[in-house]
């Protein structure tokens, strides 16, 4: 593990460069850091969701996924290491299973709202895909472990199930999209 900030202001980012864990500088423009940004941000959107009421079970599952993205944000930190394993990925598979278990098919594309707890889920779930896509890119110039690119679509997928969960229980209802 690399060295802990012991303060924040280092005033080293003031010439358009971010330090990685490594203590190599990128660029802010650089698309790594543009990824480890999208991951950082997801982790503050399920922070927010986990201040919301939730189904019982849900806390326990988001707050190991925040870790999950620390460990992430520490793999693009770090070029070269792995901390998103293929068991990260099972897990949230796991987890989707038995969420899905207990909703009715889909019949129709669903809008985001409903609660304040399902409207947020949708937001995080829509960051996720952001910061997968922006994994992707980065991918296609520095190669970086499958199970980073495979986690964050999955959780995406999960993040979808939890609002659907949420929206069954706080609300009664989906809302269906209906074309205009």
């Amino acid at each position: 593990m690399g060295h802990r900030l012991s303060k924040i202001v280092t005033r080293t980012g003031d010439t358009g460069t971010t330090g990685l864990a490594t203590g190599g500088r990128l660029p802010k423009a650089h698309q790594r850091v543009q990824s480890m940004g999208d991951v950082d941000e997801l982790n503050c959107h399920i922070g927010l969701l986990r201040t919301l009421p939730l189904t019982p079970g849900l806390d326990a599952s988001l707050q190991r996924i925040q870790h999950e993205l620390f460990n992430l944000g520490g793999e693009l930190a770090m070029p070269g290491h792995a901390l998103v394993t293929e068991a990260h990925v099972e897990k949230l598979d796991e987890e989707l299973a038995a969420l899905n278990e207990k909703l009715p098919p889909l019949k129709e594309f669903i809008l985001p709202g409903g609660s304040p707890a399902t409207a947020q889920a949708h937001m995080a779930r829509a960051v996720a895909r952001r910061a997968e896509r922006a994994l992707w890119v980065l991918h296609a110039a520095e190669p970086l472990s499958p199970f980073a690119m495979q986690y964050l679509n999955r959780l995406s997928d999960y993040l979808f199930v939890i609002a659907r969960t949420l929206g069954k229980a706080q609300s009664g209802t989906e809302v269906g999209w209906q074309r205009v």
